[in-house]
């Protein structure tokens, strides 16, 4: 049932094609290990290749095990597998950030590492149904717009994401039948993370209290929404580009800005246009420019759209450390801070 479900999340998403090369993120648990084993079933038949990135992230007592766990199963199965080992604490302490911000970003530039040593063009991430309802859920207690609520992507570029219709439920079972034996990660259990509490606190609550198939409804909530920011998203880039009058050392590289980088809209045109597309039209802006939205809030939109709206020349905002919005010529110049 599961191979079933995963290759037709494969074909309806169309995220394998022949002759991809594909990394896959593997930490030994039960979801990234059954894609493991169900992609290295499909990989002959589809004509695509696999290799493994696991990442030893030098936190749980037994990474170490998960570590020669995964080696070993990859070495099982004829698969390379690649390893990293690292001090996730010492570098989020380092950069003063979160443990889980710092993993992702450790995590990501790792598989982006190993995609560009195998010459590979994708990498596969185990979210499944589950993942998604919890990111919602997330998404909402912050406050989160429509494109939050869309939740997780089944494909964004090169990530690819083959369980992501599947629940977390049937990927157990799934291991349990072909006694895959997965890793327990028991971090996992302690409710420490606002995720850990969504999934072991709140979504059991709500099965048991008021919707037991809260999964499927949330994932239901999450196709609506996709239809409609998939819409959104197009509008808004076609009216972009009729806004925009110059675009200066914009880059596809999502790690790299460049320090002159700017994007010059035209201020008349842009206060004609609806306010729900004004703040589609900024956010788009800025995260062409910097390759995120990061620390843009409500607020700073709301700022902007006025500042906009009253047409006062030589007039800006820094609605965060590195963002400049000046308003001068009937323009606005979204910039880098200098």
């Amino acid at each position: 049932m599961l191979e079933e479900k995963v290759l037709n999340t494969i074909q309806k998403y169309e995220l394998i094609k022949e002759n991809d090369k594909i990394v896959l993120g593997v930490s030994g648990g039960p979801d990234s290990l059954a894609m493991l084993n169900i992609l290295n079933s499909f990989k002959s038949k589809m004509k695509f290749n696999i290799y493994v990135a696991h990442i030893n992230h030098g936190i749980r007592e037994n990474a170490k095990k998960d570590e020669e766990f995964v080696k070993k199963f990859c070495e099982k199965i004829d698969v390379e597998c690649y390893v990293l080992n690292t001090n996730i604490k010492m570098i989020a302490e380092k950069e003063k950030k979160g443990l889980e911000e710092t993993g992702r970003k450790v995590r990501y530039a790792f598989f982006d590492e190993i995609l560009e040593k195998t010459g590979s063009n994708k990498i596969a991430i185990a979210h499944n149904e589950n993942d998604n309802a919890e990111t919602i859920l997330m998404n909402i207690f912050r406050g989160s717009g429509l494109t939050g609520i869309k939740g997780i992507e089944p494909k964004n570029g090169k990530y690819i994401r083959p369980l992501i219709n599947s629940k977390r439920e049937e990927i157990e079972e799934y291991c349990d039948i072909n006694n895959l034996s997965p890793r327990h990660d028991e971090s996992n259990d302690e409710n420490i993370y606002t995720r850990n509490k969504i999934r072991n606190v709140l979504i059991p609550y709500i099965k048991k209290e008021l919707n037991p198939n809260i999964i499927d409804t949330i994932n239901r909530l999450s196709d609506i929404v996709k239809d409609d920011v998939e819409y959104l998203n197009h509008q808004t880039e076609s009216i972009y580009k009729n806004l925009c009058l110059e675009e200066k050392n914009i880059t596809n590289d999502v790690y790299i800005v460049e320090k002159e980088a700017r994007i010059i809209l035209d201020l008349k045109k842009f206060n004609s246009c609806d306010k729900a597309i004004q703040k589609r039209v900024i956010l788009y802006s800025i995260n062409k420019l910097f390759k995120t939205t990061k620390g843009i809030e409500k607020i700073h939109i709301e700022d902007i759209i006025k500042l906009c709206n009253k047409n006062i020349g030589n007039k800006y905002l820094t609605p965060n450390k590195k963002t400049k919005i000046v308003i001068k010529n009937k323009k606005i110049y979204i910039e880098l801070i200098k």
